[in-house]
C-alpha cells in the first residue's frame, strides 16, 4: 500500500519521520531547526535495538530527505551535501550512526552506493528507510496513524480499516477523506480525546468555521481504525436512541450541530432532554458520543437543557472550546489547505509571502484556509497585504459577494438547499411550491441540478447518511451568507417565504427582530404572508396518524410563536386565531416539554394573555403538581412567573400540606403506570428529578429532606430491580495519549517554503 507522502510537504514529512523514530524505534528524539541543523533533523544517544539480534550504540543522527516530486528515486548525487555534513559531525564526535529517511524510492543498488559514501567519511552504521518502508509502517501501526491523522486522507482506507467496519462506514469515509488529508493535530483534539476516554462523551463548542467538525471527524476516524467501532453520523436525539444497539458496546455516535445548524432549535433541545436518561444508559454500556455546536447556539441551549439529568454537561472537561489554536497550528492548517487545494501554482507563488501574516491574523479560522485554497472564493482578489487582510477581516462580506456573483442557476440551487434546511435529497425531487420558487429566480430543476454539480467541493457537498443521499452546504457559513442575501433583498425573501416548506420555514425566520442570532428577520410588510403560511397543515403522510401530524405541527407553530415572533406579530396571530388562548391555558402533562407552556408564558410577558386564561393556566399546573402527575411548576421559575405573589405563597403551603404527605403514593402510582416495553430508568427519572427539586425547595426542613431522600432511594431501588441487567463498566477502549507540541522555537525556514512546489 502506498501513501502520497509528497502531499505532506517538507515540514509535515519531517514531523512524520520524528514520530516514527519515537513510536516505532522507541527513541526520545531531539529535533533541530531546519536552517541551522548542521545536517541533522534529529538526534539521540544511547543503545538502540533496530531489529532482532541487532544492537547499536553511540550517537545517532537522523536526516529527513524530502522531495516534492512523485515517483522520485534517491540517487547518490542527491545526498552529496549531506555526506559532507556527516563528515564534520563524525570529526566532532557527534555521529556514530546515520539514519536517512526519505519519501523517495530507494533501489538496492543506490542504497549500497550511498552507504559506501557515508562509510568513507567515518559513519560506523548507515541505515536508509525509503517510501516503501515508511508506508509499511503506517499500514502496520494504528497509533502512528492516529498521531499523524493526515495520512488517513493520503491512502486507500479500505486497506487499513477492518473490512466489516469499512463496508459499513464507506459512505461516511468517502465524505471525510479529502478533509482528513488536511487535518492538524491540535491541543483541542487532545483535550477532546481525553474527555472521550474518561466520560465516553464530549461536546465540541466553538464559533462558526472554528474546526469543530474536523475534530469530530478525527475522533470518528480513530474509533473506526483503533476499535473497529460501528460509527454513525446522525442529526437528532431520536435517531441516536433508535440506532443504539445494547449488544454492540463499541458504537460511536457523531451528532453535528446538535442544537441547531445555524440557529437555536428548541425542539432539538426538548428531544435531548427526553433522551438524556437513555444517553446515560448508552454511555454506561460502552457507547461513545461526540456532539458539536456553535457557541452562540449552545449558550442558548444550555438554559433549556436538563443538566441535572445529565451532570456531564456541567463538567468543563467534556465541553471543549476549539478556538484556542496556536500560531504553529494555524500555519500548518493554512499550509495543508493551500498545498492540497485547487489553486494554480502561480497563485500559490504570489500569495506565499503573505501566508504567515494570514495565519497570524486574529480572525483566522480553519474555514478561511479552505476558501483561500479554492479559486471560486478568490476570483478577482488582489494579492497584496491590504486586500488579503480585508479578506480575512471581512470574511462574511466577501462570502456574500461570492454568492451575489453567481449565475441564476447556482443561486437557485443554493436557495433549494437553504429552503430544505441544509438537506436537499438527491436525486433532486421538488414540491410544486419549490418549482415555482426557483422559476421566479430565473432557474429550473435541470439548471439547479447542473449547478449543484459545478458547485460541488466549493460551496456544496454531496453526502450519504443512513443510506440516503443529500446535497448540503460545504460549510454552514455558506448558509449564513445566503441568509444575509435574503435580508438585503425583499423580493428574494418573498420567494423564499412562498417556496419553503412550512416546517423548514419555522426554523429559519423570525417575525420582527427578537434578537435570535443568524435568523432571517421578516419585516412587517411580509407578516401577512407568514400568517397565511401558518394556516397550512403538515403532511400527515410523514406520521403514523393524522393526530400525531396535527400535534407535531401545532407544537412547531407554538415554538415559533413563543421564540421567534415580536409582540406585533403575536397580536395579529391571536386576532386571527382567538381559539389558541383557550388551548394554551389548558396545557397537557409533561409541562417541561409541551409547547403550550412556552407560548402561554410569552403571551403573558407581552400582556397578550387575558386574565381569565392566566388563571386557568395557573389552576391547571397547580392541580398537576398537587396530584403528583407533574411537579414541574414547583421548581420552574418561568411557570411561576405566571403566578401572583399570593398564588405563589398559597401554592407552597398546599405543596407542604397536600403533596408531601402523599409522596409515597405518588411514586407507587408512577411505578404502576410503567409499561413492560418502557425502560424503568427512562420512565421514572422525571419524577426523581422533581423529587430533587422538592428537596431544594424545602432544604431548610430536615424532616422533609429525610422523607424525600427515602422516596428517591426507593425509586432507584425499583429501577435497579426492573433493569434487565446491571450496568457494566464501560469497556476499556481509549484513544492513546497524544503529545501536542505547544511550544516550538521559531524556525528560519518557513513552513510555507515549498507550498508552491
Amino acid at each position: 500500500m502506498t501513501y502520497d507522502l509528497c502531499s505532506l510537504g517538507w515540514h509535515g514529512f519531517q514531523q512524520l519521520c520524528l514520530t516514527i523514530t519515537r513510536e516505532i524505534f522507541g527513541q526520545t528524539v531531539e529535533s533541530f531547526l531546519d536552517s541551522s541543523d548542521a545536517g541533522k533533523d534529529g538526534a539521540f544517544a544511547g543503545r538502540w535495538h533496530p531489529g532482532k539480534g541487532e544492537v547499536l550504540s553511540g550517537r545517532f543522527v537522523i536526516q529527513c530527505k524530502f522531495s516534492g516530486k512523485r515517483d522520485k528515486t534517491l540517487t547518490p548525487s542527491d545526498v552529496a551535501e549531506d555526506v559532507e555534513k556527516a563528515r564534520k559531525l563524525v570529526q566532532a564526535g557527534r555521529c556514530d550512526s546515520y539514519v536517512l529517511m526519505t519519501n523517495a524510492g530507494v533501489s538496492g543498488a543506490s542504497k549500497e552506493e550511498i552507504e559506501t559514501l557515508f562509510s568513507e567519511v567515518g559513519v560506523k552504521t548507515f541505515l536508509c528507510f525509503g517510501s516503501t518502508w515508511i508506508c509499511a509502517q503506517i499500514k502496520e501501526h494504528k497509533r502512528l496513524r492516529m498521531l499523524v491523522p493526515r495520512i488517513y486522507g493520503l491512502g486507500d482506507l479500505s486497506q487499513i480499516i477492518d473490512e466489516r467496519v469499512y463496508d459499513q462506514a464507506k459512505a461516511l469515509l468517502a465524505s471525510l477523506k479529502d478533509d482528513l488529508a488536511k487535518v492538524v493535530l491540535t491541543s483541542a483534539y487532545r483535550r477532546a480525546a481525553e474527555a472521550l476516554n474518561r466520560h465516553g462523551f464530549v461536546l465540541l463548542v466553538g464559533e462558526p468555521a472554528a474546526g469543530k467538525t474536523t475534530i469530530a471527524s478525527m475522533l470518528s476516524m480513530g474509533a473506526l481504525d483503533q476499535w473497529a467501532a460501528s460509527t454513525l453520523k446522525l442529526d437528532t436525539p431520536e435517531k441516536v436512541v433508535e440506532h443504539w444497539n445494547p449488544l454492540d458496546p463499541s458504537q460511536f455516535f457523531w451528532i453535528d450541530d446538535a442544537f441547531g445548524v445555524m440557529q437555536y432549535e428548541a425542539f432539538l433541545v426538548r428531544g435531548w432532554n427526553h433522551a438524556l436518561p437513555m444517553v446515560r444508559t448508552m454511555l454506561g454500556k460502552g457507547a461513545k458520543i461526540v456532539m458539536t455546536s456553535r457557541d452562540y447556539i449552545y449558550n442558548r441551549a444550555r438554559n433549556d437543557l436538563k443538566e441535572g439529568a445529565f451532570p456531564l454537561l456541567r463538567e468543563s472537561q467534556v465541553v471543549i472550546d476549539v478556538r484556542d489554536l496556536t500560531l504553529e497550528e494555524k500555519e500548518q492548517i493554512l499550509y495543508n489547505h493551500m498545498k492540497l487545494g485547487r489553486q494554480e501554482q502561480s497563485f500559490r507563488t504570489s500569495i506565499k509571502p503573505y501566508l504567515p501574516i494570514i495565519a497570524g491574523h486574529s480572525r483566522f479560522v480553519p474555514e478561511m484556509a479552505r476558501r483561500l485554497a479554492d479559486p471560486l472564493f478568490t476570483y478577482g482578489l488582489r494579492l497584496d497585504r491590504y486586500a488579503l487582510n480585508s479578506f480575512v477581516e471581512k470574511q462574511e462580506h466577501f462570502l456574500q459577494e461570492v454568492l451575489q456573483g453567481l449565475d441564476e442557476d447556482s443561486k437557485a440551487a443554493l436557495g433549494l438547499i437553504y429552503m430544505r434546511d441544509n438537506a436537499l435529497e438527491s436525486p433532486v425531487a421538488l414540491e410544486q411550491s419549490e418549482l415555482e420558487a426557483i422559476e421566479r429566480l430565473g432557474s429550473s430543476r435541470g439548471g439547479c441540478v447542473v449547478a449543484l454539480e459545478s458547485l460541488k467541493g466549493s460551496l456544496v457537498q454531496h453526502v450519504i447518511e443512513e443510506g440516503s443521499a443529500f446535497w448540503r452546504f460545504k460549510h454552514p457559513t455558506v448558509g449564513d451568507a445566503y441568509a444575509g442575501l435574503l435580508l438585503k433583498n425583499p423580493e428574494l425573501l418573498g420567494v423564499f417565504l412562498r417556496g419553503s416548506s412550512l416546517e423548514k420555514l419555522l426554523g429559519q425566520i423570525t417575525c420582527g427582530d427578537v434578537e435570535l442570532e443568524r435568523a432571517v428577520i421578516v419585516p412587517k410588510a411580509l407578516f401577512g404572508l407568514v400568517l397565511k403560511r401558518l394556516d397550512q397543515t403538515s403532511d400527515a403522510g410523514r406520521y403514523k396518524t393524522p393526530a400525531l401530524a396535527d400535534w407535531y405541527s401545532r407544537s412547531r407553530v407554538d415554538d415559533f410563536l413563543a421564540l421567534r415572533c415580536s409582540r406585533e406579530f403575536l397580536a395579529q396571530y391571536m386576532a386571527r386565531h382567538p381559539e389558541a388562548l383557550a388551548r394554551v391555558s389548558d396545557p397537557g402533562l409533561f409541562l417541561e416539554s409541551v409547547s403550550e407552556v412556552s407560548l402561554a408564558i410569552r403571551l403573558h410577558e407581552l400582556g397578550l394573555l387575558p386574565e381569565q386564561y392566566r388563571k386557568a393556566f395557573v389552576e391547571k399546573v397547580i392541580a398537576y403538581a398537587l396530584e403528583g402527575e407533574d411537579l414541574y411548576a414547583i421548581d420552574s421559575k418561568r411557570v411561576q412567573s405566571m403566578f401572583t405573589a399570593q398564588e405563589r405563597d398559597d401554592f407552597e403551603g398546599r405543596v407542604r400540606n397536600e403533596l408531601l404527605p402523599n409522596l409515597g403514593d405518588v411514586r407507587r402510582t408512577w411505578e404502576l403506570n410503567c409499561s413492560s416495553d418502557q425502560r424503568a430508568d427512562e420512565f421514572l427519572q422525571p419524577l426523581l428529578d422533581s423529587f430533587s427539586a422538592l428537596k431544594r425547595k424545602f432544604a431548610d426542613d430536615a424532616e422533609v429532606v429525610v422523607l424525600i431522600d427515602r422516596e428517591i432511594a426507593m425509586g432507584r431501588d425499583w429501577i435497579a430491580e426492573r433493569l434487565d441487567d446491571d450496568p457494566r463498566e464501560r469497556p476499556g477502549r481509549t484513544f492513546d495519549d497524544v503529545d501536542v507540541m505547544t511550544e516550538q522555537p521559531l524556525t528560519a525556514r518557513s513552513i510555507f517554503d515549498d507550498v508552491d512546489e
